[in-house]
């Protein structure tokens, strides 16, 4: 039997599955722990990584592994190969003026028609910026910038730091995918190319493309003749940059020092839609840390409102998406100060009538990101006397998280995307009030699959498809769809709760 590996190396911890080359089939699996915060220190994720496939049995029996992880977030490597700062992460709101600096100088039209997406705070350009303004020192020892997966993978084949790897710090050797790369603000999905002004506009650098593994990286690619970046100022002060080079979905980023292939990675909403095979006409809603919502189609996306980011996926298709920062993490706050587990806030949400007897919670708990707004804040509406209970207060939750997911499913379609079905994943899926709530605040049917790591199985199919050339067609298990079950009241009366900017762009 053939064994392949996906990981998901995600916010909160690193999971990796072993499965069956030829069926699919679940062989064992490991997990380990990531430290909490909005900006980490990734060798944290290295020991995570390597703990989680020790717990999975290891490598010495598999064929090929692909990293998928959590997108967005700001590696930046000096030349001998050593993390210059902790990492920030997606969900570190700090660049929010950043991202509206950027939108000034550029047009938020022209970011969605030259790279899909108009910059928040979440995306790589934005830290990257920040890091030119507030910590100018460490922007001036950057050698490359690489995404979490990109570093992970760099770390698994072998380099690093001379004293850390066996191979050294080859910074030509960094890679990454579409998928991942689509989430920079600095790479474009529709020309399948860096967009180096835009790099240069966020950083102050100019940057170009690794060369590969081995090669001398003399390449001036993002500057002409005259050595002048297209953002107009002088490349010859420091050497370019190295951005990642990006490959396609069955190309191989090389082997370990073990001789185990390695296939491209991915980010991890694009890794979920490959390990549920999602297909023309699914839409997926995946509650996790963040809250999102995406589809797979062919069409290219470019929405100047910002919405909708125009992602790559990860076969070489698009991958439309909004994402939320405040999704399940409502439901435990919730939980917590009601002092209940989960199922326990299930049985309470589920006492209560559709609309929670006027009570609604605006979950920004976190600020928010669709819509764009990093400063906000939670809030609860709607209280009398008699609602003011634990059961409204549940179901509240529940139903605030999935408006604000419901919104984004009409910003995806908005954008041209037409669903047949709704597919529920991520752990907050499995609770029986998310699930029965969500055919109440869906217009459409929901599915919600097994429980399964969706995005460490797209890693597995990512493998898979480097070491034989063709991807794989494993089955996913899914529960029969919830039918509709629309209940309008419970969207309509909290819209007259949402801050006056919110929304706006989702109708």
């Amino acid at each position: 039997m053939t064994l392949v590996a996906g990981v998901d190396s995600s916010t909160q911890s690193c999971k990796v599955v072993v499965r069956d080359l030829e069926t699919g089939a679940l062989v064992r699996t490991g997990r380990a722990a990531h430290p909490d915060g909005t900006e980490v220190d990734p060798a944290a994720w290295w020991s995570a990584l390597r703990s989680a496939l020790e717990a999975a049995g290891g490598l010495a029996d598999v064929a090929a592994i692909s990293i998928a992880g959590q997108q967005h977030g700001m590696v930046v490597l000096d030349a001998d190969g050593r993390v210059i700062r902790d990492a920030l992460l997606w969900n570190d709101t700090r660049s929010a003026q950043a991202a509206r600096e950027l939108i000034a100088e550029v047009g938020a039209e022209a970011y969605a028609e030259r790279v899909g997406v108009v910059p928040v705070a979440s995306f790589t350009a934005t830290k990257l910026r920040w890091l030119r303004d507030a910590e100018p020192a460490n922007a001036a020892r950057v050698a490359a910038v690489a995404l979490p997966h990109d570093w992970l993978t760099w770390r698994l084949l072998g380099y690093g730091p001379a004293d850390e790897s066996p191979l050294g710090p080859d910074l030509e050797a960094l890679t990454t995918d579409r998928s991942d790369a689509s989430g920079t603000a600095y790479w474009s999905a529709g020309t399948g190319a860096y967009d180096f002004e835009l790099f240069e506009r966020a950083l102050g650098r100019a940057g170009r493309e690794a060369e590969g593994a081995g090669t001398t990286g003399a390449s001036t690619a993002g500057t002409d003749a005259a050595g002048t970046s297209a953002a107009g100022t002088s490349a010859g002060a420091a050497a370019p940059v190295i951005l990642p080079r990006v490959l396609g979905p069955a190309d191989s980023a090389g082997r370990t020092p073990d001789g185990v292939l390695v296939g491209p990675g991915a980010g991890d909403n694009a890794g979920a839609a490959l390990g549920l095979g999602a297909a023309d006409g699914d839409v997926v809603v995946s509650i996790g840390t963040s809250g999102t919502v995406f589809a797979v189609t062919d069409a290219p996306i470019a929405d100047a409102t910002g919405t909708v980011a125009g992602f790559a996926d990860a076969s070489g298709l698009r991958l439309p998406l909004i994402a939320t920062l405040n999704a399940a993490r409502v439901l435990s706050s919730i939980a917590d100060l009601l002092s209940v587990d989960f199922d326990a806030l299930a049985e309470l949400a589920l006492s209560v009538e559709p609309g929670a007897e006027g009570v609604v919670l605006v979950p920004y708990f976190e600020g928010e990101r669709t819509p764009n707004l990093p400063d906000a804040k939670a809030s609860l509406h709607g209280l009398t006397i008699a609602s003011t209970r634990p059961a409204t207060f549940a179901r509240a939750a529940i139903e605030g998280m999935l408006c604000g997911l419901a919104d984004g499913l009409d910003a995806v379609r908005a954008v041209g995307v037409s669903e047949k079905r709704i597919l529920l994943i991520g752990g907050a899926a499995q609770n029986r009030a998310v699930a029965t709530i969500a055919a109440q605040v869906f217009d459409a049917p929901v599915v919600v699959p097994a429980p399964g790591e969706y995005v460490a199985d797209g890693g597995a199919v990512q493998a898979a498809w480097a070491l034989t050339g063709r991807r794989p067609s494993w089955t996913v298990e899914a529960a029969p769809a919830l039918p509709v079950d629309t209940r309008p009241a419970i969207r309509e009366q909290r819209g007259q709760y949402l801050p006056e900017s919110a929304g706006v762009s989702m109708a």
